[in-house]
């Protein structure tokens, strides 16, 4: 008796499972990768992301943030003069060639590091 209650939980618990698939052939295929290399967890959602993009895709769960609008190049040349501990002229010099090199590349488009 309790054999077709337990097949029926299964089955159930499947085609659940099934509704949870990835979106996209991209997906699939970084998914399948990352259950040969037997990822779990946070790891295993870092390698999807980052196979899905590379493959020229976007994650099913893109979060708000990457979808957001693009920061200002002016931010982004501060941060990086300060990450490289530049003062003074030599920030000035980094900064505003960071925001040439920004605008040149095209709106958006990550500045030169």
């Amino acid at each position: 008796m309790k054999t077709p209650l337990i097949t029926a939980a299964l089955l159930s618990f499947g085609l659940m499972a099934g509704t949870a698939q990835a979106s996209s052939p991209a997906e699939t295929k970084c998914e399948a990768q990352a259950a040969e290399k037997k990822l779990a967890g946070a790891a295993k959602n870092s390698f999807v992301k980052k196979c899905v993009t590379d493959a020229g895709g976007t994650p099913a769960a893109a979060p708000a943030k990457a979808l957001a609008k693009a920061p200002d190049p002016a931010e982004v040349c501060e941060k990086s003069a300060a990450d490289k501990k530049l003062a003074g002229a030599a920030k000035n010099a980094h900064v505003k060639k960071c925001i040439e090199d920004a605008k040149s590349a095209g709106a958006g488009a990550a500045p030169k590091k």
